[in-house]
């Protein structure tokens, strides 16, 4: 196969990487096992134009690095192509990589993408915008607001500042007044917060899908108010207990219509992630099979 190589020096832990010893490093790696390839570092406000000029270009696939924003991105660039895309786990949590089973150390990935094999997975899409983790407003995105506004410069850095944003937002967390429409029930509800995943989470570690094709979103609006229930609420989700969450009403849907009776200014929403304006009527649909991606043989 033909592999075209876009790393963001910018993004995620490629920033403290030597990034040109590391692109000419995989070249060689899938080169010795048979593959074309060409590879192109960029500054992280480059990396749309070069995403929409391999999509345009002669390889069969894309491999990208950086943090969740490219990878977003990039799955947005390549939906409904013919052209796969491999995902780097250089970001902080690397969510998808793990949904999609990927080796979590560059190098380790690189290798078994050399041997890998081409499958197909879900993506999502909240209104125009296409996502390949998680839509969530209220308490996700307020952690998000508040990691921002910390100084980091390292993954590990950006770990901690995320769980001192994240006791900040559980225990000062934001109400919100929300109506659900999904394919059998409208729901509504107040909460401090709602997620809607691409596929449902897993049980037993972070929150990532164990089934990347199921061809259905999961719905997760929290019910915790109380500082106590908000901290079982948030050793629960750290273990990956879900389903056994009584501060945590799950469902199942293709399509979600959330609608926000508060001020959507006043929120805001996440993606992936990254910070964006709340719409107050965002529609939540799953896109069954609509990207290629690159994976780790069995």
């Amino acid at each position: 196969m033909h592999f075209h190589i876009i790393l963001n020096r910018q993004g995620g832990t490629l920033r403290t990487l030597d990034v040109d010893a590391f692109a000419a490093k995989s070249k060689a790696t899938l080169e010795e096992a048979g593959h074309t390839v060409s590879t192109l570092t960029v500054d992280g406000k480059k990396i749309e134009e070069a995403l929409t000029q391999a999509v345009e270009g002669p390889a069969d696939v894309i491999m990208v690095g950086g943090g969740d924003g490219t990878v977003s991105a990039a799955a947005g660039k390549l939906m409904n192509t013919s052209k796969a895309l491999a995902i780097l786990p250089a970001g902080t949590m690397n969510l998808f990589a793990r949904s999609l089973a990927i080796p979590l150390q560059l190098e380790t990935a690189v290798n078994a993408f050399a041997g890998g094999e081409i499958r197909s997975v879900d993506l999502a899409r909240a209104n125009d915008r296409v996502f390949v983790h998680q839509f969530s407003v209220g308490l996700h995105a307020k952690l998000i607001e508040l990691r921002e506004k910390a100084e980091f410069r390292s993954r590990l850095g950006k770990i901690w500042a995320s769980a001192r944003a994240g006791l900040n937002a559980l225990f000062r967390p934001p109400n919100l007044k929300v109506t659900l429409e999904m394919d059998d029930e409208m729901v509504e509800v107040a909460t401090t917060g709602v997620g809607i995943s691409n596929n449902p989470f897993g049980e037993g570690h972070l929150p990532y899908a164990d089934m990347p094709d199921k061809g259905v979103l999961g719905v997760y609006v929290t019910r915790a108010w109380r500082k106590r229930d908000m901290a079982l609420f948030a050793l629960k989700m750290a273990m990956g207990q879900w389903k056994t969450n009584p501060h945590v009403d799950i469902y199942q849907s293709r399509k979600v219509t959330l609608k926000l009776k508060s001020k959507p200014k006043r929120f805001g929403c996440a993606i992936d992630g990254e910070l964006c304006d709340l719409d107050g009527s965002t529609r939540i649909e799953i896109l069954p099979g609509a990207l290629k991606v690159l994976v780790a043989p069995e």
